[in-house]
């Protein structure tokens, strides 16, 4: 039996150039990802742009630009770190959408669970990501990030 893709103008046929667009929005998660559950905070904040927005369930207003984003990664990691052990995130579900002027519209699911000093892994969180993508200094860079609750979505 032989599959056919065939495309729409939603979803085109893969390609080797949207391939690629795809396998680096994938390195650039896992990066940011594990930036983020290891508590390097700044590294992770510099995965922003510097008037990158991050709109968040848990704030009213939008976190704005580096200082900002690196405090707020900065008390997590604390409030994580007092609590004992770890909060890590997984993320799948990826879809990457090509725009014309360059930049990447993203959409994918989070997951963010515990593992406690004993037992196993506890699913704490599912989110939503929405991103926009840009190219910056040679990097992909977050502009705008929207989080919601999976269950608010």
């Amino acid at each position: 039996m032989t599959v056919e893709l065939v495309g729409t103008a939603e979803h085109p046929p893969p390609t080797g150039e949207f391939a690629t667009l795809y396998a680096q929005a994938q390195r650039f998660y896992a990066h940011q990802m594990r930036l983020l559950d290891t508590h390097d905070t700044g590294r992770w904040a510099e995965t922003f742009t510097d008037d990158a927005l991050l709109h968040l369930p848990s704030r009213p207003a939008p976190v704005r630009a580096h200082t900002a984003l690196e405090d707020y990664a900065r008390a997590g990691a604390a409030r994580r770190r007092s609590a004992g052990g770890s909060l890590d995130h997984w993320v799948g579900l990826l879809d990457v959408r090509p725009q014309t002027d360059g930049s990447l519209h993203t959409r994918c699911s989070a997951l963010a669970y515990a593992t406690p000093g004993r037992g196993g892994p506890k699913a704490l969180h599912v989110y939503v990501m929405e991103d926009v993508l840009v190219r910056s200094a040679g990097h992909w860079r977050i502009a705008h990030r929207r989080v919601t609750r999976d269950d608010l979505a």
